[in-house]
């Protein structure tokens, strides 16, 4: 596959994310996809998105912060188009610590806690503090 380039629409949203938040940032603006709303979403029920408008095709985020200081932290991909993570709802209850992933399972796109609640397990997507 010469000349051609693979990209990963997900990935570089999470990282357009999380270059916004290093830079203290607090708006992002993407190319709007379902994929990314559902994303959006999920990370306004984490609480780590104020508020999300789509208008004229594009997602606009406005992060949380507080105090001054972003709430979210990092974000690690864990699923890549060439590696794909999956994590059962079992699997999900053994990971311990204050970081929370975000999943794409059959109910959609969720939370690590909210995926316990419906006890549903999938491809984790990132990992965000």
């Amino acid at each position: 596959m010469v000349g051609k380039m693979l990209t990963y629409p997900v990935g570089d949203f999470l990282v357009k994310i999380k270059n916004a938040v290093l830079a203290g940032q607090s708006n992002v603006s993407v190319g709007a996809t379902r994929e990314k709303l559902a994303i959006a979403k999920a990370l306004k029920e984490a609480g780590f998105v104020e508020s999300q408008a789509v208008a004229a095709g594009k997602l606009e985020l406005k992060l949380k912060f507080d105090h001054k200081e972003p709430v979210l932290l990092d974000i690690r991909l864990i699923s890549r188009p060439g590696c794909r993570v999956y994590l059962k709802a079992a699997d999900l209850r053994k990971k311990k610590g204050p970081s929370i992933y975000l999943l794409n399972s059959s109910k959609g796109v969720v939370t690590s806690k909210e995926a316990l609640k419906l006890k549903v397990g999938g491809e984790v997507i990132a990992e965000l503090w």
